[in-house]
Order: structure tokens, then C-alpha cells, then sequence
């Protein structure tokens, strides 16, 4: 198909494409090393950058992983979600904050990675036909760069190959790895298979969780191991729209695992980012999914030197004897001319005309003695006169956006994972940030909102808990009152700090049955873990000699412990006396 310049269209992709099982060609290309630079580090031997894109590897992890999820959620449960004793020791939580820190760091330059290969790939929006030459750039990963030069693979032959002729394959077949321009070569080959191995590496976010007696949720197990799959297959297959998985995915674990850290070193998140950072993974997997798919319906024209095979025959060039050579030669003026004298006839004629090269073209009498129609030029003058040559005119031929069975199935892969995933997310932060503030709760009663100020005390009573639990040993009980003692120099700052732990006890009229039982299992809780750090009088007595306090002693700890009872009482008192400030202001 021929035009005048370059289109777009829109079209689904041709059949042939969708089988599953893909075919295995072609292999992946590994990222070309020829000097250490930011695009390749170092060099990856071809034989173990495909060996770990072998489906095995992402099937097995993957599976292993999710198994071994389900089997250590049930034992936490059943263990009543206690932390493990790993969680307890020195090393656990620096190892936790410079886990969060490298995934933050790698992420960020792998960003920055995958958009200086896009800024080396895409056109700028000043030349001419840049829309097309950008989806030409997006659909096509090889070659060097412009319209028309990708090198692509064809499925029929099993061949790589270009419609540019000037443009040359490499010594073994594959495309040249000196070609730039490109976004393969520009980094994503390098980059991108990085980015795959590290989904394997970031399965131990689950098992911090799983270590600190929580429950890993079905999001975040599914996400996991989706995400093994989905980046094995688009690397693997070298599709065209894997390059946005890995721009928008490490730019938003960058932010992700930056909180991650800044949580870990026990600053305070405000709300609003917690809510943000939800948003932005949701408009991720709408955004990745949208622009896999439109992968599938684009197909747009390239120019194409299409070569045409042309014969001629110059006439002579002889107007203005034209006519005077055809009364000679009419055969009623010949019939009495010899052939010899023919012959001389016509080459005066030519070459008086300056046709030298026509006269000595003229039979001589001793070769033929026949003679020639005028409208039949001899054997030897057809030779002489025959002229051959090629011309070639540029046509635009449509292609489409993917070229191979594999760069669909990752297409395909990629959508089937992202709308459950965007499904779990989406529930999650209606769960976590929209329920809380929904019309249907505009005027809870004094008991349910009491109760959910007891649940979030109770939150805050276990974070406490758990730093008790994660101090180091040689801080000793001294380091461990003396934080105690600041939380609670705290506390006595706020509006709350006023009102005693037995108010919220005996006001009977407030509390409810079972928020009174909730609030005693919440106070044994308290009780028991002091008792643990051996904080109470009554645990003092069971300690070993060198551990043994004075009466003194245990007793100011005791009043210390008191505080910090009163304190987080407090806390849900305030609590519930805002909600009822709130809800006299909503009627």
C-alpha cells in the first residue's frame, strides 16, 4: 500500500499473533557492553541472561512464595500473631531500615535510567511527522533510531530483519549491538532484566511482616507474585510496552520505600501521604493497563524504497527529418534501388541530421541483402539501443505495533494480572481512607464511637509494645523507663491529660459490657508485658539477684507505668469526646 506520507490507524492485531503457548523465538537479546556506562554497567553473558528468563524460575519462585505465605499466616494466627523472637533481636530493625533504604535507592536509579533511554528513542516534537516517529519508537525496541529503520523479527521466517537495506544485522544474525537510538539498547535491556531479578529480592517485605506476627494480606501476596510473572514475560519477549512497568513502577517504589524508611526510623507519616501513595499505585495499574492494551489495536505506515525494473529504447532524436526520411524509404520510390544504394542513402541521410551513431548503425550490403521494414530495427541495432535500469520510488506500507506471538502473551499477562490488582487496591483504600469518613456514618452513637477510639488506642498500645520488644539489651531497663517517661511527659501535655483512668472505669453509663471487657483484656495486656520487662512489684520478686530492684525502685516505676496508663486513657477519652463534638456539629 503506497500514499503520500505516513498515517495511523487503529486496527486489532492479526491473528496469527494470539497463541498461547508463544512460540519461543526469538530469544532475548542481552543488553550490548562495549565500555562500562550508565545504559550497561557491566556485561551479562548471553547465556545466563536467558537462562534466568527460562519460565521455570518465575513459576517456581513465585509458587513457593505463595505457599509458603498461606502456610506461615495460619501458623501466626494460630500462635495468636505474636512476633517472632528473629523480630526481638539487635540487628533485626537496622536490617529492616537498610532493606527499605536500598530498594528506595536502587529504584530511583533505575528511574532515572529508563527516562534517559526514553530521552535517547523519542523524536523531538519539532520534526517533521514526530507523532508517528514516536510510536514508531515506542513499537519497535531495535535497530537504530528513525522511521523505517527498526529491525524487527519476523514470525514466517524466523528471521530478523529490516526494510531499510542501508541498515545491517549483526555478525550472528541478531540486531547490531553498535545500533542506538533505540529503547533496548538505550538501557531497558540492562535495566529492565535488573528490574525483573529484583522482584525476587522484594518477597522479604512479606517476611518482615510475617516476622513481626502480622498477617500478609492477599494484596500484597498476589501483587508479589504476579509482578515476577508479568516482568519475566515482558523481558523475556521483549515487548514493546514492558518499558512503562519499569519507569512507573520504580518511580513509585521509590516514593513507596522511602516511607517504608521513614517509618522505620519511628517518624510519623502524616495521613495524607499514606492516602497519596495508595492513589498513585492505583492510577499506575489503570495507566499500565490502558497503554499495554492500545499496543494491540495500533498499526501505522513506514516508508518503504519499493525498486522498479525499467527497459527502454532511445529514439533518435530527428524532427525535422522525420518526414523526409520516411519519403525516401517509401518502397514505391525504391522499387528500382538496389540494396546497396539504399544503404548509402540512409546514412547520408543520418548523418547529415548529426546522427552519427544511427548512420553507422545502417546494414551494410555484403552482411544483408534483404531489406528491413522501416518499423523493424535490425537484430544488431534492438542490442545497441536496449537500455536497463532500476528506479525506486518510496511507498508507505502499514505495519503493525507488535511483531511476534510473545510480545502479545505478555500483553495479555500483563492485563489479566493488573484488573484484579487494581480491584484489591481500590478496595483497600475505600477500607483504609473513605470508610471512616462515609455518608452512612455521619452520626454514630456514642458506643460505636467509643469503641472505635478503644480499637485505634489499641494500636497504639501494641506499637508501644512492640518498640518494648525491639529495644536493644545492653539499653537495659534504665533506657527502656526512661523512653517510657518521655511518652508520658508527652501525654500529659495534650488537652486529655487531665482525666484519670478511672473515669473511663466507672462511668458505667458510657461503656458498654463488652467495651468494659475489651478495655480489661486491653489493661492485662499492658499488665503482662511490664510484668515481661520486669516492671511490676510482683515480677521483681522472681528476678535474678543482679537484676533485683530496690522497693523504692520498683515502686517509682510502678507510678511511672500508672502514667502511662492514664495516658493512653486519655487518649480515649479525647477521642470519643471529639467524635461527640463532631457529631453535635454534623446535627
Amino acid at each position: 500500500m503506497s500514499g503520500s506520507g505516513p498515517w495511523l490507524n487503529l486496527s486489532y492485531a492479526p491473528r496469527a499473533l494470539f497463541k498461547f503457548p508463544p512460540d519461543a523465538a526469538p530469544p532475548a537479546v542481552p543488553p550490548p557492553f562495549e565500555e562500562h556506562s550508565f545504559k550497561t554497567p557491566f556485561a551479562i553473558p548471553a547465556d545466563v541472561y536467558n537462562m534466568v528468563l527460562g519460565p521455570e524460575w518465575p513459576l517456581t519462585i513465585a509458587l513457593l512464595y505463595a505457599m509458603t505465605v498461606l502456610f506461615i499466616n495460619a501458623y501466626n494466627r494460630r500462635n495468636n500473631n505474636q512476633p517472632w523472637s528473629i523480630s526481638k533481636i539487635r540487628v533485626f530493625r537496622p536490617f529492616v531500615i537498610l532493606h527499605n533504604v536500598f530498594l528506595a535507592v536502587y529504584s530511583a536509579v533505575t528511574c532515572v535510567a529508563m527516562v534517559r533511554a526514553l530521552k535517547h528513542a523519542l523524536p523531538h516534537y519539532t520534526e517533521h511527522n514526530a507523532l508517528i516517529r514516536t510510536v514508531d519508537a515506542l513499537c519497535k525496541m531495535h535497530g537504530p533510531r528513525g522511521l523505517g529503520d527498526a529491525v524487527t523479527f519476523n514470525p514466517i521466517s524466523n528471521l530478523w530483519q529490516t526494510t531499510n537495506k542501508q541498515i545491517l544485522l549483526g555478525g550472528n544474525g541478531l540486531p547490531d549491538s553498535t545500533d542506538v537510538g533505540r529503547i533496548w539498547n538505550e538501557g531497558l535491556a540492562f535495566w529492565g532484566w535488573i528490574f525483573y531479578l529484583s522482584k525476587f529480592y522484594e518477597v522479604f517485605d512479606t517476611f518482615i511482616i510475617l516476622a513481626k506476627g502480622k498477617r500478609s494480606s492477599t494484596l500484597q501476596t498476589y501483587h508479589h507474585a504476579g509482578a515476577m510473572l508479568c516482568m519475566w514475560a515482558g523481558i523475556r519477549y521483549m515487548s514493546p510496552p514492558i518499558w512503562m512497568f519499569v519507569l512507573v513502577n520504580s518511580g513509585i517504589h521509590t516514593m513507596m520505600y522511602t516511607y517504608y524508611t521513614i517509618s522505620a526510623l519511628g517518624f510519623r507519616v502524616p495521613q495524607a501521604i499514606k492516602r497519596t501513595l495508595t492513589s498513585l499505585q492505583i492510577l499506575q495499574f489503570v495507566v499500565g493497563a490502558s497503554f499495554a492494551a492500545v499496543h494491540l489495536f495500533v498499526s501505522y505506515s513506514i516508508p518503504i524504497d519499493v525498486p522498479y525494473h525499467l527497459s527502454e529504447s532511445p529514439q533518435p532524436q530527428e524532427p525535422m527529418f522525420s518526414s523526409m526520411i520516411a519519403t525516401i524509404t517509401q518502397p514505391s520510390l525504391i522499387s528500382t534501388a538496389s540494396g546497396g544504394a539504399m544503404a548509402l542513402l540512409k546514412k547520408l541521410v543520418y548523418r547529415a541530421a548529426g546522427e552519427e551513431g544511427l548512420a553507422e548503425n545502417v546494414p551494410r550490403p555484403a552482411i544483408t541483402s534483404q531489406s528491413i521494414p522501416f518499423d523493424q530495427n535490425p537484430p544488431s541495432q534492438q542490442v545497441l539501443n536496449a537500455v536497463k535500469r532500476v528506479v525506486y520510488r518510496t511507498e508507505y506500507h502499514p505495519i503493525h505495533c507488535i511483531d511476534t506471538t510473545g510480545q502479545s502473551f505478555a500483553i495479555w499477562l500483563n492485563l489479566i494480572y493488573l484488573f484484579p490488582l487494581t480491584g484489591l487496591f481500590v478496595r483497600f483504600f475505600v477500607k483504609s481512607y473513605l470508610r471512616r469518613t462515609s455518608g452512612s456514618a455521619k452520626h454514630p452513637t456514642k458506643q460505636r464511637a467509643f469503641s472505635k477510639s478503644g480499637h485505634d488506642a489499641l494500636h497504639g498500645v501494641a506499637r508501644e509494645l512492640e518498640s518494648l520488644g525491639e529495644a536493644p539489651v545492653e539499653d537495659g531497663i534504665n533506657g527502656t523507663l526512661e523512653n517510657l517517661r518521655n511518652r508520658a511527659r508527652r501525654e500529659r501535655t495534650t488537652k486529655s491529660a487531665s482525666i484519670g483512668s478511672a473515669s473511663v472505669y466507672s462511668d458505667e453509663g458510657v461503656l458498654s459490657d463488652d467495651e468494659q471487657r475489651y478495655l480489661a483484656h486491653f489493661k492485662s495486656r499492658v499488665s503482662d508485658a511490664l510484668e515481661t520487662q520486669g516492671l511490676t512489684p510482683k515480677s521483681n520478686k522472681a528476678m535474678s539477684p543482679e537484676r533485683a530492684k530496690t522497693p523504692e525502685e520498683a515502686l517509682k516505676e510502678e507510678k511511672d507505668m500508672e502514667e502511662i496508663r492514664k495516658s493512653v486513657y486519655a487518649k480515649l477519652q479525647d477521642v470519643s469526646k471529639r467524635q461527640e463534638d463532631s457529631n453535635g456539629t454534623a446535627k
